[in-house]
């Protein structure tokens, strides 16, 4: 496995990690889970990415069993939660200094940690100044609940602001952003993004990169049963899959090719594409069989196929350059 920083951060993420939205406590059982953990941790995967909002908190509560039951040391391993949609009351959910706080002991309960390695703010929040933002998660921080705090989803120019803040009143700036990035989904880290990485070394944890499965031709016929795309309450996926499968199905068909011709699946030929980009970080996988799992762990090997002249190739089939 290979690690990388986060960003300008002495912190060191594996290439590839785990992440738990959708599958943890909603599509898969918890012994599955398990074996999901247990697998890309003997790979090396030393990042499991979290969120109060995934299952409505069960896949925290999921992930913590296991960690306890594992009795893998915390030094061995980074662990996130994510803070905006706690629940329906006024102040669980958004970023307001009392939900942030409040959020942030209940995912340590959850996880069963004593501290989060990483704490996301999941989405801006338009009725929370950021100052207030910065100055609850740099609390967090000094307190020790957090060792390193990110976005999820901001504009550079939120981003930039919560920088600010926190130079100007001497508090602790956000490390890391969690966008999604993959071959057809690249504006907002390739450009929006490019300045943020040289002024302030923003790391990335990106999510996203097989773009919920279309770039791996599953849902080539429209969303599959049995995905996420198809569970209670993912309509809105399942609408979004069937129009890109039928917009983008003929450049995805390219891009097989290229990676049949590199000996590579889909999948792994989309992850490792993922990897080549300097500022990507970290790489989260979803799994739902072990199986698959190990599939895409194949991915931090297969970079060095990925040439200058493949790179210019894939750009001009996914209608970039």
């Amino acid at each position: 496995m290979e690690y990388r920083r986060l960003g300008k951060a002495g912190v060191k993420v594996s290439a590839l990690s785990l992440g738990s939205w959708v599958t943890f406590g909603q599509q898969i059982g918890d012994d599955v889970a398990a074996e999901l953990m247990k697998e890309a941790y003997d790979a090396g995967v030393n990042f499991f990415d979290n969120a109060e909002a995934y299952a409505s908190g069960r896949s925290e509560i999921v992930m913590g069993n296991i960690l306890k039951k594992m009795g893998w040391a915390h030094e061995s391993y980074v662990v996130s939660s994510k803070v905006f949609w706690g629940g329906d009351l006024p102040n669980s959910k958004g970023l307001s200094r009392k939900h942030v706080m409040e959020a942030c002991h209940a995912a340590m309960r959850r996880l069963q940690v004593d501290y989060l390695d990483f704490y996301f703010c999941h989405r801006p929040d338009p009725e929370t100044p950021i100052e207030e933002t910065v100055r609850a998660m740099s609390d967090l921080v000094r307190q020790g609940k957090v060792l390193y705090w990110g976005t999820s989803e901001w504009s550079a120019q939120e981003i930039t602001q919560a920088c600010g803040i926190a130079a100007a009143h001497h508090l602790v700036p956000p490390s890391m952003e969690q966008p999604q990035y993959n071959l057809f989904h690249r504006q907002r880290v390739e450009v929006e993004y490019a300045r943020l990485f040289a002024e302030y070394g923003l790391g990335t944890t990106i999510w996203s990169p097989l773009a919920s499965g279309l770039l791996t031709g599953k849902h080539a016929q429209g969303p599959q049963e049995g995905t996420r795309a198809t569970l209670k309450d993912y309509e809105w996926l399942k609408e979004q899959i069937a129009q890109k499968a039928q917009d983008k199905g003929e450049q995805v068909e390219r891009l097989h090719r290229i990676a049949e011709e590199l000996g590579l699946s889909p999948a792994v030929f989309a992850i490792a594409w993922c990897l080549k980009n300097p500022n990507v970080s970290t790489v989260i996988l979803g799994a739902s069989k072990v199986e698959q799992l190990k599939e895409n762990l194949q991915a931090a090997e297969a970079q060095p196929k990925f040439t200058p002249e493949v790179m210019k190739l894939i750009d001009e089939v996914a209608g970039v350059g």
